[in-house]
C-alpha cells in the first residue's frame, strides 16, 4: 500500500515543482487579478495570465510535442495570429480622422522614435541585432505587431516582450498623463481645435487599398500587418459585405484573441522567463514606451506653433498605437484644462495612423534582421 502511494506521489507535479514554477504560478494570479479585479486589458491578460499557469504545471506536457498549446502555439510561430488581429482591428477602425487631417501621419511617426532608441539601448546592453529589435518594437505599443515581430526574429524573448507590450497597453492612462503635463503647457493643453472636415465614402474606400499598393511596394516585409490591416479596414468601409465586417470586429477577434493570449502565456515557462534579461526587457520596454509619447507630444508642440496655435499638442500622445485607450487619454486630459474641448476624434487620427507607423517600423527591422 505504501509503495503504491509513493508511485502515486511521484506521479503527480507536487513531487517535482520548483520554487520558480511557484513564483511563475504566483505571477500568473496576479496577472489574473490584474485582468479580473482591476480591468486592465481582460481580454487578453485573462487568456496569457492562464495560458502562463498551464506550461508552469509540472509534467503536464502542454507545450511538448503533441500538447494541445505546443499545436495552438504554431499559430503564434508561424506568424498567423498577429495579420488576423490586424485585420480585426482593420475592420473596427474608422480612417476618417486621417484621412481629414493627414498632418496625423506625422505624429503616428513621431511616436515610433521610441522603438529605435530603445533598439539602440539595448544593443548596448548586450542583446542581439534581432533580440533589440524585438524589445524596441515594445515602444509602439501595438501587442500584435510586438508579437509577430519577436515570432519571427526572437521566439526565445516571446514570454517577456508579450507581457511587456500588453502590461504597458493597460498602463496607457497611468504612464502617459504625467509625461503629457510635463511637456506641455497650461495654454496649449486648452486650444480647442476646429472640427474635422466630411470625409466621403470614395475616400474611405480608396484608402485602405492605395495605402495597401504603395507601403507594401515600398516594404515588402511589411505586407502581412499592412495588408490585413487595409484589408479588415476595406471590408468595413466597402458597406457591401456587412457581416464579414461584424464577424471580423467581434468573433472572429475573440477567437483569434483566445489563441493568441493563451499561447503567448505558455511561453512563459520559469526557465525561460525567470532571468536577468527579462528585468531588462520589461525596463526597456518602459523606457520605449515613455520616449514615445515623449517624442509624439513634443512633434506636436512643433505642429502648434507652425499652426499659429490651433493645434493642441496633446494628440501627439495617441501617436503611439494603443488604439483606442490613447487617444481616450487625450480626450480626457484635454477637458480637464477645458471642458468644452473634444479632443478625441483629433486624437483618433494620430493612433491610427501610429498603428500603420508600428507596422511600417516591423517591417523595416525584419527587412534588416530577417
Amino acid at each position: 500500500m505504501g509503495e503504491l502511494i509513493q508511485q502515486f506521489w511521484i506521479s503527480t507535479g507536487f513531487s517535482v515543482i520548483t520554487y520558480k514554477e511557484l513564483i511563475m504560478l504566483a505571477l500568473a494570479c496576479t496577472f489574473m487579478y490584474l485582468a479580473i479585479a482591476k480591468g486592465y486589458e481582460p481580454y487578453l491578460l485573462i487568456p496569457i495570465a492562464f495560458g502562463m499557469l498551464l506550461v508552469n504545471l509540472p509534467l503536464a506536457g502542454l507545450m511538448e510535442g503533441e500538447g494541445l498549446l505546443h499545436l495552438l502555439y504554431l499559430g503564434t510561430e508561424k506568424g498567423i495570429y498577429p495579420p488576423l488581429i490586424f485585420l480585426c482591428v482593420g475592420a473596427g477602425t474608422d480612417f476618417g480622422p486621417l484621412i481629414a487631417n493627414p498632418r496625423s501621419i506625422l505624429l503616428g511617426a513621431a511616436a515610433q522614435f521610441g522603438i529605435f532608441f530603445t533598439f539602440i539601448g539595448a544593443i548596448l546592453l548586450g542583446f542581439t541585432g534581432p533580440q533589440a529589435a524585438s524589445i524596441g518594437i515594445i515602444g509602439g505599443a501595438d501587442g500584435p505587431t510586438a508579437l509577430y515581430l519577436t515570432s519571427k526574429l526572437a521566439p526565445d524573448l516571446l514570454g517577456p516582450i508579450a507581457i511587456a507590450a500588453y502590461s504597458y497597453m493597460a498602463l496607457v492612462p497611468i504612464i502617459q498623463p504625467p509625461i503629457m503635463r510635463l511637456l506641455t503647457t497650461e495654454k496649449e493643453r486648452k486650444v480647442k481645435m476646429e472640427q474635422l472636415r466630411p470625409v466621403s465614402k470614395t475616400e474611405k474606400v480608396i484608402f485602405p487599398i492605395a495605402v495597401t499598393i504603395f507601403t507594401v511596394l515600398l516594404l515588402p516585409t511589411a505586407g502581412a500587418l499592412i495588408g490585413m490591416l487595409m484589408f479588415g479596414n476595406l471590408i468595413r468601409e466597402s458597406g457591401v459585405v456587412p457581416k464579414l465586417a461584424e464577424t471580423a470586429t467581434n468573433s472572429m477577434m475573440y477567437i483569434v484573441t483566445i489563441f493568441l493570449g493563451i499561447t503567448v502565456g505558455a511561453k512563459s515557462n520559469a526557465e525561460m522567463f525567470l532571468r536577468a534579461d527579462t528585468l531588462k526587457i520589461i525596463l526597456l520596454g518602459l523606457v520605449a514606451f515613455c520616449i514615445g509619447t515623449a517624442t509624439g507630444v513634443l512633434f506636436g508642440k512643433i505642429l502648434y506653433k507652425t499652426s499659429g496655435g490651433k493645434i493642441n499638442p496633446l494628440i501627439g500622445a495617441a501617436g503611439v498605437s494603443a488604439v483606442p485607450m490613447a487617444a481616450r487619454v487625450v480626450q480626457k486630459e484635454g477637458q480637464k484644462y477645458n471642458p468644452s474641448n473634444f479632443l478625441l476624434m483629433h486624437a483618433m487620427g494620430p493612433n491610427v495612423a501610429g498603428v500603420i507607423g508600428s507596422a511600417v517600423a516591423a517591417g523595416v527591422l525584419l527587412m534588416f534582421f530577417k
